[in-house]
């Protein structure tokens, strides 16, 4: 799992800093039950599985019960970055299963963190929008919720899709994760106002892959390539 670099190196300068994103998260947390967070950019490449993985990692270092779900119905990763044998069935398997509230907790993977269990994406489905947008989602996380302290979603790219404004509507909070060295100023100004104008709670934005800070948005940190 060399992509969890907050468990395999966790005094990294990136270890770090997603831990003090961690910590900002359960800050804002004091007032609010926030239980379910969605991870998201504007277009494909800019890191938010990684981001994911590292940010569920953090949660469970401070013993915290977290699930990571893979929502990215079209190009999941997360069997990737966890090594998890490409037979396992994931979420689309799951939201298609008549016998789902009896058998979700079989489609759940225990990784090598402890306290991190991950969901997988599973077969590529033909309506990824459909099923996310599903009654039975919404109640799948509704069983989540009660078996999990935090849920993270890494969903898809906003620009194009239709996909992550639907989690949206069932999540707590969102991260927009951004690359400056693939995504325009103009790209991340459409996304956050596709996010505002849908009142999605959006709780930072994390610039990926940037030297130079900026104040236009509020973020958390600077965090450094996916590799």
């Amino acid at each position: 799992m060399k992509e969890l670099v907050v468990i395999e190196r966790p005094n990294s300068s990136f270890g770090e800093e997603i831990k003090k994103t961690r910590t900002n998260l359960m800050f804002s947390n004091l007032d609010d039950d926030m239980k379910v967070i969605m991870i998201t950019s504007s277009i494909p490449g800019e890191g938010k599985s990684f981001i994911s993985a590292n940010l569920a990692g953090a949660f469970a270092q401070a013993d915290e019960k977290v699930l990571l779900v893979d929502c990215d119905l079209r190009k999941g990763r997360l069997k990737k970055i966890f090594n998890i044998p490409p037979e396992v069935k994931g979420l689309s398997d799951l939201l298609i299963n008549k016998n789902w509230k009896h058998e979700y907790k079989s489609f759940i993977n225990k990784t090598e963190v402890k306290d991190l269990d991950v969901v997988i994406s599973g077969s590529y489905p033909p309506n990824p929008s459909e099923l996310l947008s599903s009654n039975r989602f919404e109640e799948l996380l509704g069983e989540l919720r009660n078996d999990y302290k935090i849920i993270i979603l890494d969903c898809p790219p906003i620009v194009g899709l239709n996909d992550a404004f639907v989690v949206a509507k069932k999540s707590d909070r969102c991260v927009l994760v951004a690359n400056c060295q693939r995504a325009s100023m103009e790209v991340l100004e459409k996304s956050k106002a596709e996010l505002d104008k849908m009142d999605v709670k959006l709780a930072g934005i994390i610039l990926n892959e940037t030297e130079e800070q900026t104040d236009k948005y509020y973020y958390y940190g600077h965090y450094y390539r996916d590799e």
